[in-house]
């Protein structure tokens, strides 16, 4: 129960992250460009996920909120993914690298063993 509450925390964070970023520069856009809110999402989420907006501001006030949301929006967007995906991707990295050691050996153990035949081989036909 420990890690289903764990993931579900951290989804909750992540989410309320990125629904911070998108009301703030939904709103943001909305007041200061004179957008509809549905456009202003739109161009919010457009520079959230890295896509680039479909339109450009028209004032200098837009075009420096934008730059800054620009950093700030794709930023908490990874971030918050990385916060979400991060024991996963931990978990996977460990039992990958504890596979890879397992196989390591057994390549080395099954190396030996050749070498081991190899050598009883030679000795056999060397005291012929």
């Amino acid at each position: 129960m420990g890690k289903r509450y764990s993931l579900r925390r951290r989804a909750a964070y992540s989410a309320t992250i990125i629904a911070l970023v998108l009301a703030l520069g939904t709103l943001g856009m909305h007041f200061i460009e004179g957008m509809s809110l549905v456009d202003s999402f739109y161009f919010t989420s457009l520079i959230a996920t890295g896509e680039g907006p479909s339109t450009t501001p028209e004032t200098a006030a837009g075009k420096i909120f934008a730059s800054f949301l620009s950093f700030i929006s794709i930023g908490s967007v990874v971030a918050s993914l990385i916060f979400l995906l991060g024991p996963f991707a931990g978990t996977l990295l460990k039992y990958g690298i504890e596979f890879g050691e397992e196989e390591l050996k057994r390549i080395e153990k099954a190396a030996e063993h050749k070498n081991g035949q190899a050598r009883k081989e030679e000795s056999s036909s060397g005291s012929k």
